[in-house]
Formats: C-alpha cells, sequence, structure tokens
C-alpha cells in the first residue's frame, strides 16, 4: 500500500494477530546487513580455504573441467617445488584446475616433510592425483579420504621418493607404510600402487653418490612411440639416481645413466649399468576398478630445470588421464612465471613461506 514514506510492506507477526508496518527505508537497512553478513561469510570462507592451499584455475584447454589434486610433503627434494611449477604449465596452457595441498605447521607456514597436510578433500572432486611426498604419517581420518580416491581407481602420478611416501602409521592403515611386510600388500601403498618402494637390499635404494653425481635420463629404445615420450629428448636430472626393480607388468618407458659430475653433457659411470627410472603401470586397489600410473625416480625441483624431464612429466599427467590423443611432441611445456629452484637437502629451503605466497601465476615459487 502507499504511504508518505512510500512503499510499506505489512507483514504479520509470529502470532498472526497483530499486523504491522515496515518502511523502505527500514526494509533497505535490513537487506544491507543481510548482505553484509553474506559478503563477510564468503570472504572469511575464500580466506580461510585460500590460506592452507593453492589453486590455478585455467581457462581454456583440454583439461577444461578436469581437477588435478597435487600433495607436495618431501623432507629433501623440494616437492613444494616442483608441484606448483608443473601445476602452472597445466593450468594456464591446457586449462585443468590444478590445487596444490603442502604439509605445513600448526600456523599455516609449508613445512617439506610434515604429516600436516590440509584439504584433503578436495581429494574427491579430483581427476588426477599427483604426489611428492616422503615418510609421512598423517591420521585416520586423512587416510580415510586417500583411499576413498584408490579405491574408485583414480590415475596416480609419483615423483621421486613418493615411492616410499608413508611411514610410521599406526592402525588400520598401516600397511601403507613403505616397509609393510603382510603378503597382501608387500611394500606398501609404493610398492602396490606405483610399482616399487624403498628397500636398498632388493635393488631399490641410492645408486651413485647423491649431491655428488647427476643422472641422465634416455628413452628406452622400444617405448620412443609411447605417448608419454612424445617429443621427449635430452634429459638431465640434477638429483642422482636410484636403482629400482618396478613391479611386474610396469613397462619401463626410461632408464637413468650416473653421471661421472654434477654438470650438464658430463661423462657416464662405466661401472654403473642403467636402471629403470621411469614407467607405466595400472593398479586395482582391493579388487577395484584400475587405475594408471606414472612413477619416476627423478622429478626434484632441479631436476625439471629440464626440458625433456618437464614434458616427460605434463605428458604422463594427460595419459593418466585417457588424454593421449592430446599429446603433440610440440606441446609448449615452458615455465609459467619465475622459476628459480633451490637445490635438494634436507635442510628447508624455506621457513616462513605460505600457500598464499604463490596464489598468482606471476609470483615467484616460494623464492625470488
Amino acid at each position: 500500500m502507499g504511504s508518505e514514506r512510500g512503499l510499506v510492506f505489512r507483514f504479520k507477526t509470529p502470532d498472526a494477530k497483530r499486523p504491522f508496518f515496515l518502511g523502505i527505508e527500514k526494509v533497505n537497512m535490513t537487506v544491507r546487513k543481510l548482505l553484509l553478513c553474506v559478503f563477510s561469510f564468503a570472504l572469511i570462507t575464500a580466506t580461510t580455504f585460500g590460506a592452507d592451499r593453492v589453486v590455478y584455475e585455467g581457462e581454456s584447454g583440454p583439461g577444461k573441467g578436469k581437477h588435478i589434486l597435487f600433495i607436495a610433503s618431501d623432507h629433501e627434494y623440494r616437492g613444494e617445488e616442483t608441484c606448483p611449477a608443473i601445476a602452472r604449465i597445466l593450468a594456464k596452457k591446457y586449462g585443468f584446475k590444478c590445487t596444490i595441498l603442502f604439509g605445513q605447521t600448526d600456523e599455516g607456514v609449508i613445512k617439506p616433510g610434515s604429516s600436516n597436510i590440509p584439504g584433503i578433500e578436495e581429494i574427491a572432486d579430483a581427476d588426477m592425483l599427483f604426489l611428492f611426498l616422503r615418510f609421512i604419517k598423517p591420521d585416520e581420518a586423512w587416510m580415510e579420504h586417500f583411499e576413498g580416491y584408490l579405491k574408485r581407481g583414480g590415475p596416480v602420478i609419483g615423483l621421486r621418493t613418493t615411492t616410499h611416501a608413508f611411514n610410521g602409521i599406526k592402525g588400520k592403515y598401516s600397511f601403507f607404510n613403505y616397509n609393510h611386510g603382510g603378503e597382501e600388500f608387500v611394500g606398501g601403498f609404493g610398492r602396490q600402487v606405483l610399482g616399487e618402494t624403498w628397500n636398498p637390499s632388493l635393488g631399490a635404494g641410492h645408486y651413485g653418490r647423491n649431491h655428488t653425481f647427476a643422472t641422465a635420463m634416455n628413452t628406452v629404445p622400444e617405448q620412443v612411440a609411447h605417448p608419454v615420450m612424445r617429443g621427449v629428448e635430452s634429459m638431465h636430472a640434477m638429483a642422482g639416481a636410484y636403482s629400482a626393480r618396478p613391479m611386474p607388468g610396469s613397462v619401463v618407458l626410461a632408464t637413468n645413466q650416473v653421471l661421472a659430475s654434477m654438470e650438464v653433457g658430463a661423462e657416464p659411470l662405466a661401472d654403473k649399468p642403467p636402471q629403470p627410472a621411469a614407467w607405466v603401470r595400472t593398479y586395482s586397489y582391493q579388487g577395484g576398478p584400475e587405475g594408471r600410473v606414472f612413477c619416476s625416480t627423478q622429478g626434484a625441483s632441479e631436476d625439471v630445470l629440464s626440458e625433456g624431464v618437464r614434458r616427460m612429466i605434463v605428458n604422463a599427467t594427460m595419459w593418466c588421464m585417457g588424454m593421449e590423443n592430446m599429446i603433440k611432441p610440440d606441446l609448449d611445456v615452458a615455465f609459467v612465471g619465475p622459476y628459480n629452484p633451490t637445490t635438494f637437502s634436507f635442510k628447508p629451503s624455506i621457513t616462513d613461506a605460505k600457500p598464499s605466497d604463490i596464489l598468482s601465476f606471476d609470483s615467484p615459487i616460494l623464492k625470488p
């Protein structure tokens, strides 16, 4: 109805006996307060979830609509640098949504090797799991999310120390530990899903002197035509070589060669014959659907400075997701934004960085 004050709304009180009238000014004030509350809640929610993880949202490309979840927490090889570098390429150039979770302190500072990795609920929406882990022991609730992904046969990539991703887990998920000796899951997650664990006595350990000898990687001649190796040429990895004995049924795509120094093009050591360094396979967790896997014993932060190593990893991500028809020999695998990786070491290269420091495609990845 009309009035001297303009539009007036008629409402009934809760007891439906006495109507009351609310002027438009009061309605506007109420709406403004409501909108302010909604906006504040949205901002708080975005800040909460944006602070403990990184999301790179691709705009267009073959990966549009597909979600890759990266989890980085290793003590030595700078997975917290490798993962954002690869994620930016996949998001910016190929349209994937890439979420990165990090090992952290309780205060939200990135802590390589920490078992406190917030955001695992993102795995429910993931089409691909990209791991760079070492000897972590998450709690049971975290592991339930992780196991749920494996039960549906989701594709998995594991780099370097992810072969020994879990250690010290007690109780229900202790069989995920890298040294599990039970008959049904020997070698834990690494051996049974990725195809190898850490067991020097059985040929799975350091090969040559780490931090002294770098590694050349060479495509297995019979696998030159494999989609993962399309366009892959010279591969130089700064991290030392591992020896490996991948599970039966694994297809070895590349082998390593221990070099006499850390220099690109250094002479190979004649007494160190090539070992498997990258392979693909499928896994089935507890009899569930099959999922594709790519594993490489390389992948440290300085390893991906090599275009060949980087290309292999990008190709492998697409292959694992069944997108091999999208893999071209000349895919653009150039870095997105500044990338100045630190040399691998047990001494952390960062002590005060947070995920929020690298939310932009243009921000330096943890260090300028």
